[in-house]
């Protein structure tokens, strides 16, 4: 018996501590105007062995952002150089959840406290919130508002850590077959619980499918005006072979193979989407009919667009004729 290969991997799991602290701004109205550049501490609270607080500025952090209110968070602990990534929320008083407002940086920003330059120890969103919407939101309530702040501060990083693995012997997953099985469930008609008569012609279906990938379907299906003694749906301004397409993206979420070749079936079938509130298969028709424009079939694609809504189709036909006139 051969030996199983042997891999070696290893990992840097850096140690962290984590805090959170309300800050509550009571007289929201009495802190404007206090001035741009001006602020308001919290109380100091400690994460990671580290002082913080949470800096208000109720008319911006500078001129800049005069129009808005800023919310960051400071080192207060001196000579320290300190990594964290940091979340600061507002308490949407209407439900008492906090709601985020500025997500924290994607990379770990430094905060500072041994250079003398105020800002490298004091990180946050200077456009934290305009001031009108903040006023005009649930955040803001009995002229209070909660700042939430929830801190990750890195410690330290542990040294990785080589550790060996056994290989393991690779798989091959074949592709899902879903649609191919979807497909023959729609060709064998086995378990079909409805009828559909289009234009003198019968197809069969399954109702829950028919259900699940269409609202107006759903609608006909599970509505007060279904019959179910009949199982039956009439369909007279449709040409069969349209519906057979739409009942084929249905089951396979695909257009039938070659499709794109027949412009005017491809007319036909976003209107079928548009009308099922299908707006997958509406886009692809869409996308196809954009690649596919020509002098005869541009005039007739443009009518479509207006009455179902086609903006991108519209300005593709405009833009062809603009060219070739």
């Amino acid at each position: 018996m051969a030996a199983p290969q042997t891999a070696t991997a290893s990992a840097c799991i850096p140690e962290t501590a984590w805090g959170t602290h309300v800050f509550t701004v009571a007289g929201y109205r009495l802190h404007k105007g206090l001035g741009a550049g001006n602020f308001i501490r919290s109380a100091t609270f400690a994460v990671g062995g580290y002082d913080w607080c949470i800096r208000y500025y109720p008319d911006g952090y500078s001129a800049d952002t005069k129009d808005y209110v800023s919310v960051c968070v400071e080192l207060q602990s001196r000579k320290s150089v300190v990594r964290a990534l940091y979340n600061l929320s507002l308490t949407n008083q209407a439900t008492g959840m906090p709601s985020l407002i500025f997500s924290r940086p994607r990379s770990l920003p430094a905060f500072n406290s041994r250079k003398k330059d105020k800002d490298m120890h004091v990180k946050g969103a200077s456009w934290f919130m305009k001031t009108e919407l903040l006023e005009a939101s649930p955040y803001l309530q009995d002229d209070c508002i909660v700042i939430h702040c929830d801190m990750t501060v890195v410690l330290r990083d542990i040294p990785a850590v080589a550790m060996a693995t056994t290989k393991a012997p690779e798989i091959q997953l074949p592709p899902s077959d879903l649609s191919n099985n979807l497909a023959k469930l729609l060709e064998g008609k086995k378990g079909a619980d409805v009828s559909i008569k289009v234009s003198g012609q019968t197809f069969y279906a399954h109702k829950l499918v028919l259900a699940m990938r269409s609202p107006v379907f759903d609608a006909d299906l599970n509505g007060p005006m279904w019959d179910n003694e009949k199982q039956c749906i009439h369909i007279e301004d449709m040409q069969p072979a349209v519906f057979r397409a739409l009942l084929h993206f249905v089951y396979t979420d695909s257009l039938p193979a070659a499709m794109d070749e027949n412009k005017e079936m491809m007319r036909h079938l976003l209107v079928a989407a548009d009308r099922y509130a299908m707006g997958r298969m509406k886009l692809m028709c869409e996308i196809i009919l954009c690649k596919t424009l020509d002098a005869k079939s541009v005039v007739a694609t443009l009518a479509l667009v207006d009455q179902h809504g086609c903006s991108k189709l519209k300005k593709a036909c405009i833009e062809y004729i603009k060219i070739f006139n």
